[in-house]
Order: C-alpha cells, then sequence, then structure tokens
C-alpha cells in the first residue's frame, strides 16, 4: 500500500510558512507515514532551508506522481510567483495571490484525487483581500473552491475536540445567524466526522450562549430555547448523543475531564479561546463538510517572527499526523 500523499500549501510567503514547513520535512519519520509535497514557491523554500540551517534540497515537480517523497528533499510543485525580494513580515498583494493560488491549485489536485489530503499553512487575511480575494480565511476559500454551499471549523488539541456554528463574523452576527437548522447541521458534520474517525458512539455537549446557558430566561432573551434546544432535542430524538444547551464556562472543563468527545461552540471566540488556552503549538484546525480532507496550523503567519528561524513547527506536524489519519487506508 502506497503512502497518501499531503499537500502541503506553503501559505503567505510574508509568514511563517515557508521556515515551519521545512522544519516539519526536515523530521525524517514523517516520510514513513506520507508523501509530503509542497504547493508553493521553490525559491521561498530555498530561502527558508537557508533560514533554519535544515540543509534541505528542494526539487521543483510538475505533478504529485513525478515526486520521489525521500528524506532530504522537498519536493515541490512551483508556481513561481513571489518575487525574490518579498519582505517578510508585511501585508502585500503578491504573497495573498500566492497564497490563493497555492491553495486553489492543492484544491484541484485533491478533487482530481491526485492528493489525498490538504495540509495549510497560515494565511493572511489582510494580504489575501489585497489580492482581491475577499474570504475571511481559509474555511471559507476552500468552500468556495469546492462549491461547498456549507462546511464547519473543527478545531483540537490535546484532549479537546470543538465544533463551530459560526466562526469569522462579529458577535452581534454571529447570535443573530445562530438558528436551529444551523445548530442542527452543525452537529450532525461534527457527529459524522468522530464516527468516520472511529469514535462509535460520539458523546456532544452544546455551548449556550449567554451566561450560565441563560439559566432557564434570567439571562438574554431566550436565544437558549429558540435557537439550540430545539436541534439538540431532534437530534436526541434520532439516537444522537448530544446535551445541552450547557454553560460553557463549566463545559469545557467537563470536556477537558473526558465527559465529552466533542463540545459545539456558538461563535468563535468561545470554541478558540479554550483550545488556544491548551497550547498553540498544539491545536488544529479541521474543515468538517468538504468533498477534500483539509487540516492546518491553528495560528497565524506570525509576521513578527518571520524570516528569524524561530517559528515552531509542531503544530504543523500535528496537522500532518492529523490528516495522515484521516485518509483512508486504501491508497494504491
Amino acid at each position: 500500500m502506497k503512502l497518501p500523499i499531503i499537500a502541503i500549501t506553503m501559505g503567505d510567503a510574508a509568514g511563517v510558512g515557508p521556515e515551519i514547513i521545512t522544519r516539519a520535512l526536515a523530521e525524517a519519520s514523517l516520510y514513513e507515514r506520507c508523501r509530503p509535497l509542497v504547493i508553493g514557491d521553490a525559491a521561498c523554500l530555498r530561502r527558508a532551508v537557508t533560514i533554519t540551517d535544515t540543509g534541505l534540497a528542494v526539487r521543483p515537480i510538475d505533478t504529485p506522481a513525478a515526486g520521489s517523497y525521500h528524506s532530504g528533499t522537498i519536493d515541490c510543485i512551483d508556481l513561481d510567483i513571489i518575487p525574490a525580494e518579498l519582505p517578510f513580515g508585511e501585508v502585500s498583494a503578491v504573497a495573498g495571490e500566492g497564497a490563493y493560488r497555492f491553495i486553489e491549485k492543492a484544491t484541484q489536485l485533491a478533487v482530481a484525487g491526485e492528493v489525498q489530503a490538504i495540509c495549510t499553512a497560515p494565511l493572511n487575511k489582510g494580504a489575501l483581500r489585497a489580492a482581491g480575494h475577499a474570504y475571511p480565511g481559509h474555511t471559507e476559500l476552500l468552500a468556495a473552491l469546492t462549491n461547498t454551499p456549507e462546511v464547519s471549523m473543527m478545531l483540537t488539541a490535546p484532549g479537546l475536540r470543538v465544533i463551530h456554528v459560526t466562526t469569522h463574523i462579529g458577535l452581534i452576527d454571529a447570535i443573530e445567524a445562530i438558528e436551529p437548522g444551523l445548530v442542527e447541521r452543525t452537529i450532525r458534520r461534527g457527529h459524522d466526522a468522530l464516527v468516520r474517525s472511529g469514535i462509535k458512539h460520539p458523546r456532544i455537549a452544546v455551548c449556550g450562549i449567554n451566561p450560565h446557558a441563560g439559566e432557564n430566561g434570567l439571562f438574554g432573551h431566550g436565544e437558549e430555547a429558540e435557537k439550540i434546544l430545539p436541534a439538540v432535542t431532534s437530534l436526541q430524538s434520532d439516537g444522537i448523543d448530544v446535551a445541552g444547551p450547557l454553560p460553557a464556562d463549566t463545559l469545557f472543563y467537563r470536556a477537558i475531564r473526558d465527559d465529552f468527545d466533542l463540545v459545539v461552540a456558538m461563535y468563535h471566540d468561545q470554541g478558540h479561546g479554550p483550545i488556544k488556552v491548551l497550547g498553540l503549538e498544539a491545536g488544529v484546525n479541521i474543515t468538517i463538510g468538504l468533498p477534500v480532507i483539509r487540516t492546518s496550523v491553528d495560528h497565524g503567519t506570525a509576521f513578527d517572527i518571520a524570516g528569524s528561524g524561530k517559528a515552531d513547527h509542531a503544530s504543523l506536524l500535528e496537522a500532518l499526523r492529523q490528516a495522515i489519519e484521516l485518509v483512508p487506508p486504501a491508497i494504491e
């Protein structure tokens, strides 16, 4: 059985993406589990190899099938669109366009079955917008590129999984957007993803919106009863093990204690905060609902340290590990 090809997109070239990629691909043991393929810019990778002092060779190729995939060499589908003089740590349209093109190419390869998963290094939303691509982030961009009407963001860290009902919108808009149908679809996507990963009967807990999950109407305007409870009741009637809405201030502690396999967060910071407290170096972002497998680091471009060689590649290694585990076993 051949190892899966994992397409690693380089992200924003002005950020730490090239550096964490070269550090991760310097780990020889990675090649025992997958065939890593960078979708990016060969010159940027060579500069990153110098910065990180990893001593790797960079080998431009045209197709995934042309890769050699052995330790010591980075196979790269080189789109050759980043200028050599691109400065680190600055928002630029050219870097934003590059990040978009890397994702676009990886998605095309994944949809065609030439790679088995996508693992993304961070992009910069401002640079993406400067290049004319008005997406809040990878999740929405991948949904558009695959013509997927609705996806969910799942974050994982040691001992905790969180799926989000809403993500990159303001808090007032998020509360407005939350409705029983969206809540139910999000929970079903999370449930199905965990079942596919080997958890036969996932235990799912759903956060409330208001403090104390509304305290039976004491706080808020009845959002829990109107927007969340109907979804929970419907899912329970289908035999899904789901509880809630529950107070978020204690729910994450209970999940880390292993009372639940998955927490459903209502909005961005409600779910992101606990994950990031557990450690940015261990966090992974998984897009649920796409026709392709996609994982990502759970940190940004780190413009403040880009080019210094200080970036930690642990989150990328974990994202690659989870991408490998999500790939179906039969790759011929």
